[in-house]
């Protein structure tokens, strides 16, 4: 093979002997393409590639041996070819777009502007494919539609069953937490705590009471104009005359209510010929025999009448719902100390009010019936036949206008709990037991006295203390302590935040309940305790729970 010289770059430099440069078909040239034989130069020195025969297979071996990269096609501009790399000495198999850019390379241009037509038609499979997705996508653009369809359907069926519900029934207010769970956030120990409505009115009654004796006292005509402004002053709240009906409802025997005119009032807006609401407060057994003035004893007294006259009434509601437990419970009223746990106190409903006193009603024509009415003895009998009609029509249950409206209906007691399906299995009589064992429970704790209460929160903290005393005399390495260190030490180490004096008293109960443990011993003005500690803890922390187990019940 001839090797190239340095005086052929000027030979073909020079512009007589350069012939022109036909263009390449692929700008991309294959590695296992052809070259055509027109292309080549005579002048070129370069190896030639071995011609390829028209009726192998195989296409000829590349002049040059390219690096083969995995994942990376020879040609940037073809598409990626999925076949793994071959290796770089073993023939690669040209794929079906190179076989025909090579075939139009060397048949001519004309055949090759073909080839390129053909290529930009789709195929068959692409053409199907396409259909497909079409028909997916009417499809799916069909249930879409149907469900909106549905969707604003029901928003629509909705709405109009809002309406009709609205129209119904009246619109309830919500009540505010502070008012729901007033029961839950009062201090102290828990006891007969009263509903949060049942106890402004209680403070209603002692502002209402107060007006009342200070006008009383003065021998002043009352009103509930005075009253009312004098309650709202001080309770910062509305006060109206259904709280008045609801005062007389709980306590009947308190004020006398009576429709009276003339009173001077001394003001421009309420005229003196007008009928006002006045209030006598009635002196009973509280005033004493022959009483005219509200004394602050006699107040007092009636404010404890009015209290009780509410637990009373609360105490029915909580009648009704033991009553509707499973099982049933009876509570004796004298020896309920606190409500049932289960007992929503703040769900009581609210007490209706009495009817009061109103003005009597004056004739004033004011309307053509009235008159109609006035002038009856005027009119002809055929008239008066045909306005009885129209009256009688008019008064019909059916009639548009007899329409009453509709009363708000009482809550349903609570039903008695049902088994759940989580129980289903569990031995009936083992489920009995385990009720009554819960009623006795819950029955002990409503007849329980404040004092036992008490005693019982103690208890519950003396296994704790019990542990911390040990520790105390434990670092002082001392046989005795006095009872001031020991309170003070037991103070800073309990978890509980108690004072010295409740601490005292909790040593005091451990002492009386293990003697043998823990003694005592008053020497002059100090007393001292001694302790042992060779004594097991955990059989005395045993000893504690059990106690206050067997005083729970």
């Amino acid at each position: 093979m001839a090797q190239s010289r340095v005086t052929d770059f000027y030979a073909r430099r020079r512009p007589g002997l350069t012939a022109p440069r036909a263009k390449s078909v692929c700008l991309t040239p294959s590695p296992s393409g052809l070259v055509p034989s027109e292309l080549t130069r005579s002048s070129s020195r370069k190896r030639a590639r071995p011609s390829t025969e028209p009726g192998s297979d195989h296409p000829a071996p590349p002049a040059r041996r390219r690096l083969q990269l995995p994942g990376l096609d020879s040609c940037p501009s073809s598409p990626a070819d999925p076949s793994p790399p071959a290796d770089a000495g073993s023939p690669v198999k040209p794929s079906p777009v190179k076989r025909i850019k090579n075939t139009a390379v060397s048949e001519g241009p004309g055949l090759s502007a073909t080839v390129q037509q053909q290529d930009k038609v789709p195929s068959k499979d692409s053409v199907s494919e396409l259909q497909s997705c079409l028909r997916r996508a009417r499809k799916l653009g069909a249930q879409a539609r149907a469900l909106r369809a549905r969707v604003q359907e029901n928003a629509v069926e909705s709405c109009t069953s809002d309406a009709k519900e609205s129209t119904e029934q009246p619109c309830v207010e919500k009540v505010p937490a502070y008012q729901r769970f007033h029961a839950l956030a009062q201090p102290g120990p828990p006891g007969l705590v009263l509903p949060y409505k049942y106890q402004v009115l209680a403070e209603m009654f002692r502002s209402m009471d107060t007006i009342v004796s200070m006008l009383h006292n003065r021998s002043e005509t009352v009103t509930f104009a005075k009253v009312k402004q004098g309650v709202q002053d001080m309770m910062r709240k509305r006060f109206e005359e259904r709280n008045v009906g609801q005062i007389k409802t709980v306590y009947p025997t308190s004020y006398c209510f009576r429709q009276e005119c003339n009173v001077p009032t001394f003001k421009d807006s309420i005229k003196r010929s007008d009928y006002q609401l006045t209030i006598e407060p009635l002196l009973g057994p509280e005033g004493g025999a022959g009483a005219t003035q509200l004394t602050a004893t006699c107040l007092l007294q009636r404010r404890q009448v009015f209290r009780q006259n509410l637990v009373d009434r609360v105490k029915e509601h909580h009648k009704a719902f033991l009553a509707s437990l499973n099982p049933p419970m009876a509570v004796p009223e004298d020896q309920l100390t606190r409500w049932h746990p289960r007992f929503n106190v703040d769900e009581v409903p609210d007490i209706e009010p009495a009817e009061l006193p109103q003005p009597p009603v004056t004739e004033k024509l004011t309307t053509a019936q009235e008159v109609l009415a006035r002038a009856r003895n005027l009119m002809s009998p055929k008239m008066e036949r045909a306005l009885s009609n129209l009256a009688l029509r008019s008064t019909e249950p059916g009639s548009p206008g007899s329409s009453s409206p509709a009363l708000p209906a009482t809550p349903p007691a609570t039903p008695p709990a049902a088994s759940p399906s989580a129980l289903k299995g569990v031995s009936q009589a083992l489920l009995e037991r385990i009720r009554a064992k819960e009623v006795q429970k819950q029955l002990a704790q409503m007849t329980r006295c404040p004092e036992q209460e008490l005693r019982l929160q103690r208890l519950e903290r003396l296994p704790e203390l019990a542990r911390v005393l040990r520790g105390v005399f434990v670092s002082e390495r001392k046989p005795a302590l006095t009872m001031e260190v020991v309170c003070a030490r037991m103070v800073d180490s309990c978890q509980a935040a108690l004072s010295s004096g409740e601490m005292e008293k909790h040593v005091l109960l451990l002492a009386e309940l293990l003697p043998d443990w823990l003694s005592l011993h008053r020497i002059r003005t100090d007393t001292y305790i001694k302790l042992d500690k060779a004594a097991d803890l955990a059989g005395l922390t045993a000893r504690l729970t059990q106690r206050v187990h067997t005083e729970g019940l």
